[in-house]
């Protein structure tokens, strides 16, 4: 039986895109991370977007964490991304701090160079430019966090040191990943990425692999690696269900998916599941097809997302369940926290 034995945490992540209104949108995403300490998980994860609510249905990180942070108690919680370039490198390091101590140290700051050129362009900033913004706003954060001094002479208040240890950086490249490792940041692999054109059947773990080694041959002496793989995973009671809900949901997301620089999929459910590098079905069959994913043999944590699938709120809460209790211990997962029952 295969195993995952470098997997030492597992984790659920959203995008917030729940067919809903805004508000419902947020209640959902929390009740989902919820949830998910209900049922063991380590860590929950938020991504940040601009303006594109098909993408991503939050621009405000850190108020909504806030937020998660009163109805929890135990799950660690995660930027997956904070797209740097478009914040203030201060507020960014201002507002992590508040959150880390609100929630008892349970903040992991996750950042990315990420954005839609748009974006850039409403924020007044030059989108060719975003590599050497967010360089710049990381080294504020960092110096900002552990209490140097900053332009003009002042200090941040309150300091967190121990976050400039929790930050991770997300990358599509092999030159990020460097970048992640030389800093001795975790590193953000993604649910799924572009295929080049000259290489359209290449298998995600074809394009992570080399992000993986260009991050640990640049890691310092003694640093613990942190890598953690995004995975679009769906589980049903039934997998008929799963798939007709794959269906609905792939082919609603494609548009987006096609923006995104993706080439196109086959017409076929099965050649879209393959496409989106979505893992969907039943416990057993989404167990087998998790194993075939190279990547994660490497991996230290696994966070898994139901985009874009993207079905209604109540199964969404199943599927949480169903890879807690059934999908990760296959693969290696052990729970540590205390088995607390499920609510309904």
């Amino acid at each position: 039986m295969k195993r995952l034995a470098n997997l030492k945490r597992l984790g659920f992540f959203t995008r917030l895109l729940d067919e809903a209104p805004p508000a419902e949108r947020y209640r959902f995403a929390a009740e989902q991370i919820v949830r998910a300490e209900k049922a063991g998980l380590d860590s929950a994860w938020i991504a940040q977007h601009h303006f594109h609510e098909r993408e991503g249905g939050l621009p405000s990180p850190f108020a909504f964490l806030g937020y998660v942070a009163a109805q929890t108690s135990r799950i660690r919680l995660g930027t997956g991304i904070v797209t740097l370039p478009l914040e203030s490198a201060v507020r960014v390091a201002e507002d992590a701090a508040v959150l880390d101590l609100l929630c008892n140290g349970r903040f992991e700051l996750g950042v990315g160079t990420g954005g839609n050129p748009s974006a850039f362009t409403a924020f007044g900033l030059d989108g060719t430019q975003r590599n050497e913004i967010f360089a710049r706003n990381l080294e504020v954060v960092r110096k900002a966090l552990t209490g140097q001094k900053l332009d003009g002479g002042d200090t941040l208040y309150p300091q967190r040191p121990q976050l400039d240890k929790r930050i991770w950086q997300a990358t599509f490249s092999v030159a990020g990943g460097a970048r992640a490792g030389k800093a001795g940041d975790g590193l953000l692999l993604s649910r799924t990425q572009p295929r080049a054109k000259d290489a359209p059947k290449a298998t995600l773990a074809e394009i992570q692999n080399p992000i993986i080694d260009a991050y640990l041959a640049a890691l310092p002496a003694g640093a613990e690696p942190r890598i953690m793989a995004s995975r679009s995973v769906f589980v049903a009671d039934d997998h008929r269900e799963a798939l007709r809900l794959a269906d609905i949901g792939l082919r609603r997301a494609l548009p987006q998916f096609m923006k995104g620089g993706h080439l196109p999929p086959g017409e076929t459910l099965e050649e879209m599941i393959t496409a989106f590098d979505t893992h969907v079905g039943g416990a057993d069959e989404v167990i087998a097809s998790l194993r075939t994913d190279a990547t994660l043999e490497r991996v230290t944590d696994l966070v898994f997302q139901v985009h874009s699938v993207d079905a209604p709120h109540p199964y969404v809460l199943r599927s949480i369940e169903l890879v807690a209790d059934k999908v990760a211990p296959a693969l290696g997962w052990a729970r540590t926290a205390p088995d607390v029952a499920l609510a309904g």
